[in-house]
């Protein structure tokens, strides 16, 4: 056998920790290797023309269905996307502006919140049991629900201070159910840090404040990183139950040039802005939980 062909390498003149170079796999596994793309392009290959036919079925039974035309006209006009468009993409950033000022008080409220949960200390216990009641509550209140009693609650009262912008409303809304989410996804993470990495900090001289910020926070949060994406996902498509309050975000804006054609399409148009934003974060959640996997795979082989 030619061992110059083998995808050993020699350690003999390496020193433990010493990378070592020179590797280069044998013709078998360049064969396994060639073999595994060949499969994976031909499965590619194979699912797309699934997906394509299955597709293109769905759209001949809706094309030869026998209300095509009127839902044609209603949900698929070309003038009336293009004429709405403008108006459309004026109130789909304001869902961004929404989506990005709630997003930073979640992932804040959420953090101290969970931290809260987690700690030991005999003297946060009326915070923990307040932290506790939140989650609980706000865990169980519909999103909608939640909206109209802030958006028209919250002005009742009459306080002084008290804001009175609708969009303004709805983001307290959405931080308010928003935020007992994320905090137990932070507690998770938090909890799935091994209690030796707060042991070997300790020994290393590190106080429980510098443990938490230096050794469990960074661990913990790559840990939750894709479930954090896939809720702020969904936060994003949540900012369109703000409508109910009367900003003008794209999904009002549909709603108003839809009641004033008497056609639909702008609600579509809607929903095509949403999946614009939504899709490429999807894709990236999923490739943050596969990196994650691999990471995990990785670990546990050493």
């Amino acid at each position: 056998m030619d061992i110059g062909k083998t995808a050993v390498p020699d350690r003999s003149a390496t020193s433990p920790g010493t990378l070592v170079t020179g590797y280069r796999p044998s013709d078998h596994e360049r064969e396994r290797q060639r073999y595994r793309r060949s499969r994976k392009r031909r499965h590619t290959w194979l699912s797309t023309l699934c997906t394509l036919l299955g597709l293109v079925a769905v759209g001949a039974a809706a094309v030869a269905s026998p209300g095509w035309e009127r839902v044609d006209s209603l949900f698929f006009n070309g003038a009336e996307l293009r004429s709405a468009f403008p108006d459309l993409l004026r109130g789909f950033w304001l869902n961004i502006q929404m989506f990005l000022v709630a997003e930073v008080l979640i992932l804040v409220l959420g953090l101290l919140i969970a931290l809260v949960r987690v700690t030991r200390a005999p003297g946060l216990q009326p915070l923990r049991l307040a932290a506790t009641v939140y989650v609980d509550v706000f865990r169980g209140v519909p999103t909608l629900l939640l909206v109209f009693l802030v958006g028209f609650g919250l002005p009742a009262l009459q306080l002084q201070g008290t804001p009175s912008e609708p969009w303004i409303l709805g983001v307290i809304a959405l931080t308010l159910s928003y935020t007992a989410y994320v905090a137990e996804v932070f507690r998770a993470g938090l909890n799935s840090v091994h209690p030796a990495q707060r042991n070997a900090a300790r020994a290393l001289g590190l106080n429980e404040r510098q443990t938490v910020r230096h050794v469990v926070l960074p661990q913990a949060v790559r840990n939750v990183l894709p479930p954090l994406l896939n809720d702020f996902i969904a936060l994003q498509k949540d900012t369109a139950l703000v409508a109910v309050l009367g900003p003008l975000e794209a999904l009002r804006a549909a709603q108003i040039k839809a009641d004033y054609d008497f056609n639909y399409t702008p609600y579509l148009g809607a929903a095509l802005l949403f999946i614009a934003v939504t899709i490429p974060l999807t894709r990236f959640a999923d490739r943050l939980q596969r990196r994650a996997t691999q990471r995990t795979w990785a670990g546990a082989g050493q």
